[in-house]
């Protein structure tokens, strides 16, 4: 079993879907010989050719506009934007075109594409190349919003994305893109989307969380006294979400605290803490608190870490929900 990071269990993944599957096809922009900004696509090129490996204009409207197409005549698009910033472009055709095709034709035609997109900060990028914009996608009916954080649930969910009959935004970590690995199996398999995974279990509290942000929580869980037991929960998919793996822990811990990179104003966390409040109201024992990003723009480098959720503000709001 192969120990990969990030980029190279999507790399295996998408190689592995494109010799399986003649459909799936990668555009974007250096996607080609180049292997894509941060070398995620590397070799795909080289193997599959200018026909399944297209290097594209600086459009991003373009590029995901002719991935519907793509499509909606039978092939498995895979469009990369560059940074997650560059998605405003294309905003019309993913919310207006991709995710209402189903709907709009009453199921005569679906729309199986897969837009990846590094998101988030921590590389110290200029503006526009650190955002995380989830929550406005989680927000568009008919679009699924994919964010894993480790390179074996990367290869998993990336290929139920490309398999799956609708579209879906397949956000990527970029702070963790090469930060570490772990063992990932050559062989094929399938993590299903809408499905979080428990990555510690716990009684006295549970943390929910989600992207580059999980390895703040695991460190502030590092640091908690030892007497505290407490539940992480990495969400995986922002959309749909898991509430029912979050509902039975908080109904066993009487405690949440939800941690994310973007802004607080009407971010995920939000609407998680809402459900929160309305299947387990009668289990909590505190308020919910979250732990986010500011509501600003992202900064430049030289603030980036002050703005970025770090573990000493997780352990704060874990240490003020078991004390209420």
């Amino acid at each position: 079993m192969a120990t990969l990071n990030l980029v190279q269990a999507i790399n295996l993944a998408l190689k592995q879907e494109m010799q399986k599957d003649d459909r799936v096809i990668i555009l974007g922009e250096d996607v080609g010989p180049n292997g894509g900004v941060f070398r995620v696509t590397e070799d795909l090129h080289a193997e599959f050719g200018d026909d399944r490996v297209i290097d594209t204009p600086l459009a991003e409207s373009g590029i995901i506009g002719t991935a519907i197409g793509m499509a909606m005549n039978g092939l498995r698009p895979i469009p990369e934007i560059q940074f997650e910033g560059f998605l405003g472009p294309a905003y019309d055709q993913i919310v207006n075109h991709a995710a209402r095709s189903r709907s709009r034709s009453r199921g005569a035609v679906t729309v199986p594409l897969t837009i990846r997109v590094p998101v988030g900060g921590g590389i110290h990028a200029p503006e526009l190349h650190s955002d995380s914009p989830e929550a406005i996608y989680a927000h568009s009916p008919g679009i699924k919003v994919v964010m894993p954080t480790t390179p074996y649930d990367a290869k998993g969910l990336l290929i139920s994305a490309i398999r799956d009959p609708d579209p879906v935004i397949f956000f990527e970590p970029k702070r963790v893109y090469r930060s570490f690995r772990e063992e990932v199996p050559e062989d094929e398999y399938m993590i299903p989307i809408g499905e979080a995974k428990v990555i510690s279990e716990g009684d006295d509290l549970t943390v929910v969380t989600w992207g580059a942000s999980l390895f703040q929580c695991i460190e502030a869980l590092d640091n908690a006294p030892d007497d505290v037991s407490i539940e992480l929960i990495d969400l995986r998919t922002i959309d749909p979400f898991d509430m029912d793996t979050i509902a039975a822990s908080v109904e066993k811990t009487g405690r949440c605290v939800i941690v994310h990179e973007a802004a607080m104003t009407c971010g995920l966390g939000a609407e998680i803490s809402a459900r929160v409040q309305e299947r387990c109201f009668l289990h909590l024992e505190a308020p919910v608190q979250r732990v986010t990003g500011f509501d600003t723009l992202m900064p430049y480098y030289k603030l980036e870490n002050e703005y970025l959720v770090n573990a000493k503000r997780v352990g704060t709001a874990i240490q003020e929900t078991l004390a209420y």
